[in-house]
């Protein structure tokens, strides 16, 4: 299965936690999972007894034929993935990576900001599916008949197209599901009536997916399911149901997003000097109803901010004799925001640099607006 894509860093590691890389097409990093070895034993021994069948004699070979026919389903998804990021490129996206995992790929690019992108970039992969299909089965009728290159021809013309159908699925995180989002996308004017009407079409289809297998091994298994088929059926269930539901979370975390604001969600905050005890410090705090230090120089220009963990995890008793300064987290460039910053901006600024807390001012000077902390930006925009 092919066709997925991640809206969202290149390493110099050969292996990652997604898998290991295998190149750089067109400058996009491509990874094979591990879990890709899962499906190729599967195909492989699924596959062996259909080569015997047609190849009387050809014993053991008939497993390395299997074996070569997984990989070549491995290109055939790597091409699918390709088309997907070259279309992406070429319209001005950012493509991070190709990753090949158990049930096909994942193309990993900017977000589409627009129907005409959306569409053009799921489009691609099937596209290409299809002329895989169509190259595939022009060589199944020119081969030899009886052949092995025959057959992994005319298997890789079926299965090509067979993924090219499902792929045009309508229902995320398949293509047919983002085509689908893109059409709702230009009648409705927003992008996120698009994506909840396609992921829960594709929680529609994991369902249908399901009976849809059982049905078919009984029908081809006497009246019982067949565990393959059951198996099979289980993992494309579960992927639709896993990725449509995991889209719509992060459209539910999207939707919340304009809570995310800079400054309403500071915490006004204290400057002291670095040679302040803590328990003083936080004593001026609380008279003066602030709820976060700030450490300063001998001319007032902020030098850390005080990280409100290290304070919990140091003892009452010790207060008295702790510098705030040796509790605080040197400032540079990347932690310091403005209070105007908010929604996805605000979320983006945060991740160039992941920290516990940020100094905000105000926008267009050094101003100290207060102090922002990561925990209160993740609860306001994960909470109902």
């Amino acid at each position: 299965m092919a066709g997925t894509r991640d809206e969202g860093d290149d390493r110099s590691s050969r292996t990652l936690g997604n898998g290991v890389l295998i190149g750089r097409p067109f400058g996009i990093p491509v990874f094979v999972s591990p879990s890709w070895l899962l499906v190729a034993v599967l195909i492989t021994y699924t596959f062996g007894p259909y080569v015997e069948s047609h190849q009387p004699g050809i014993g053991a070979w008939k497993w390395a034929v299997s074996f070569a026919y997984a990989v070549f389903l491995l290109l055939s998804v790597l091409v699918h993935e390709l088309s997907h990021s070259v279309v992406a490129l070429r319209l001005g996206l950012e493509v991070r990576q190709i990753t090949l995992w158990l049930l096909g790929g994942v193309s990993t690019l900017d977000e589409p900001d627009t129907p005409r992108k959306e569409f053009l970039v799921a489009a691609a992969g099937p596209a290409a599916s299809i002329v895989i299909a169509g190259v595939s089965f022009g060589l199944f009728a020119a081969l030899p008949d009886g052949s092995v290159p025959h057959l992994l021809a005319g298997q890789l013309a079926f299965v090509n197209a067979i993924v090219a159908a499902f792929n045009l699925l309508p229902g995320l995180p398949l293509d047919g599901g983002a085509i689908v989002r893109s059409a709702v996308w230009k009648i409705a004017r927003r992008r996120s009536t698009g994506t909840v009407a396609a992921a829960w079409a594709g929680r529609g289809l994991a369902v249908v997916v399901v009976f849809a297998a059982a049905g078919w091994g009984m029908v081809t298994g006497n009246g019982q399911p067949g565990i393959v088929d059951i198996v099979w059926g289980g993992l494309i269930a579960m992927f639709l149901w896993s990725g449509a539901t995991q889209v719509l979370r992060v459209q539910q975390v999207r939707s919340r997003l304009p809570r995310a604001q800079a400054r309403t969600l500071l915490r006004p905050a204290l400057s002291v000097p670095g040679d302040l005890p803590l328990g003083e410090a936080i004593r001026r705090a609380r008279e003066s109803g602030m709820r976060a230090l700030v450490v300063t120089d001998s001319t007032g220009h902020p030098t850390g901010i005080v990280n409100e963990s290290a304070v919990v995890a140091t003892p009452q008793e010790r207060w008295p004799w702790v510098a705030v300064s040796a509790l605080s987290k040197s400032l540079d460039d990347s932690v310091v925001l403005t209070a105007d910053l908010d929604g996805e901006e605000l979320i983006k600024a945060m991740q160039r640099k992941p920290a516990p807390e940020y100094l905000v001012v105000e926008p267009g000077s050094s101003r100290l607006a207060g102090v922002l902390a990561t925990a209160d930006v993740e609860r306001a925009v994960s909470t109902g």
